[in-house]
């Protein structure tokens, strides 16, 4: 007897992508978030290393879980687009600050790979979380 075989749920490979980059940029945001604002001695360590005041650390640490909420938050694609921008600034600030300090050069790689993240949460969005999507 022949029985009936389903076909396999097709995986949504570019949604899936997006999540996996959104969630790992998200959380690095709001837990990286917390520390700055905490001043945490790790991180004041580093800032200070890079030349930075530690009350640079309480704004950016703000910003960043403010960045957070808004890259998983639905709708408000204007936000998002804002959150992204931050997003990149943030990253890319600090590698060019650990690049031309030489400071903390072991947080190259990691904060390379948050920047192509960010960049591939960002190409990768449905379209509902696009700037000019009417939702119709």
């Amino acid at each position: 007897m022949n029985t009936p075989t389903r076909p396999l749920p097709r995986i949504r490979w570019r949604g899936l992508a997006y999540w996996i980059a959104t969630v790992a940029v998200s959380a690095e945001l709001a837990v990286g978030g917390i520390w700055d604002i905490a001043r945490i001695t790790y991180v004041r360590d580093i800032v200070t290393g890079l030349g930075y005041p530690t009350y640079f650390l309480v704004l950016l640490g703000v910003w960043k879980v403010l960045g957070a909420a808004a890259l998983l938050a639905p709708r408000f694609p204007l936000v998002k687009e804002w959150a992204y921008a931050g997003t990149l600034f943030v990253y890319t600030g600090a590698l060019a600050s650990h690049l031309t300090t030489g400071y903390g050069r072991a947080e190259i790689p990691v904060l390379t790979v948050m920047t192509l993240l960010t960049v591939a949460s960002w190409a990768l969005r449905p379209p509902a979380r696009r700037m000019g999507w009417s939702g119709s």
